[in-house]
């Protein structure tokens, strides 16, 4: 089996633990976790679908990850779950198109705000980031 076969066919228990220690390796590397970066090291979205979907080559980011909708529900539940219980900083994130045309990317088929809302807010952890701070300074 193959690493993307066994992160698509883990069960909700294995994803979770998965997606924790994702959410712990971003918080101690940036301070921050955002649903992108999550979707990213599951593989659930290669590098080059993220890429042409901000250079706008896609019309929406969940036509290029490689779960199903309810997997991909179940990521940004897991992400909000853990961001509520450490109590991180939400901040919503524009994400807009890379080059010469500026306009605001959108995540999901339907383009509902509710749910491009939880695709673009990002979750902070205010002592890693100032943390993270010290350590760039010194």
């Amino acid at each position: 089996m193959n690493i993307i076969t066994g992160i698509i066919g883990m069960n909700n228990k294995e994803l979770e633990k998965k997606i924790t220690a994702i959410i712990n390796s971003l918080i101690y590397e940036k301070g921050y976790i955002c649903s992108v970066d999550v979707l990213l090291r599951l593989d659930y979205l290669a590098q080059k679908d993220y890429q042409d979907w901000r250079l706008g080559r896609v019309p929406y980011l969940e036509k290029v990850c490689k779960v199903n909708l309810k997997k991909l529900s179940l990521t940004n539940k897991i992400i909000r779950n853990f961001a509520k219980q450490r109590q991180l900083k939400s901040s919503w994130t524009g994400y807009n198109q890379w080059g010469k045309n500026k306009r605001i990317l959108v995540f999901s088929k339907s383009g509902d705000l509710s749910i491009e809302k939880l695709y673009a807010t990002h979750f902070i952890d205010t002592a890693r980031i100032n943390e993270l701070k010290a350590l760039k300074n010194n």
